[in-house]
């Protein structure tokens, strides 16, 4: 199992299926606010629905394609943060994320993609670890600005998001320039 304690609130637990329910409830609760920014919100619909996610996400982390984890603040599910994609030959990763609507405020997530950050290039000596967000999502933005990330480029309408696209901006930040 694996569990990455951040500090004395905040930890990081590989995804299980006995986590569904939890996840699947957090996720329904904060509905009209995940909407916004994830496409993947009305597709979500059950337990079940989440199930067959997180054993996507189980598959990916034993190819080692990808991790996905809980977010535990205070022992509490809270949101689902990780490594959406693991390029071993580029030794580059790409960092996504989400938050219950109830937990925004607490600077979980800048401290979790600090988390995931180090992660990866301590643990995993990649060269490179990358943040999309939608142009308009300015929560989302401001995690990899906090976090010294630079502002790489504009992808036009990256992605779909149920009645019209959304650009995405990418950050990315390199080994030596987060070890400095």
């Amino acid at each position: 199992m694996f569990i990455h304690k951040i500090d004395e609130e905040l930890s990081l637990k590989l995804i299980e299926i006995k986590d569904a329910a939890k996840i699947y409830e957090l996720a329904d609760r904060s509905r009209n606010y995940l909407r916004e920014w994830l496409p993947w919100v009305d597709e979500t619909t059950s337990v079940e629905d989440t199930k067959a996610f997180i054993q996507m996400c189980i598959t990916g982390f034993a190819e080692n394609r990808s991790l996905t984890t809980a977010i535990l603040y205070k022992g509490q599910i809270v949101g689902v943060a990780g490594f959406n994609r693991i390029s071993e030959s580029n030794k580059i990763v790409d960092i996504g994320y989400w938050l219950g609507a109830e937990y925004q405020g607490n600077g979980i997530m800048t401290r979790v993609a600090k988390a995931l950050t180090d992660y990866a290039f301590h643990e995993l000596s990649l060269n490179k670890v990358e943040i999309r967000a939608a142009a308009g999502n300015n929560k989302s933005r401001s995690i990899p600005e906090r976090l010294n990330f630079v502002q790489e480029g504009c992808i036009r309408q990256a992605e779909w998001l149920y009645d019209h696209y959304v650009d995405h901006i990418v950050y990315g930040i390199l080994a030596d320039e987060w070890n400095k």
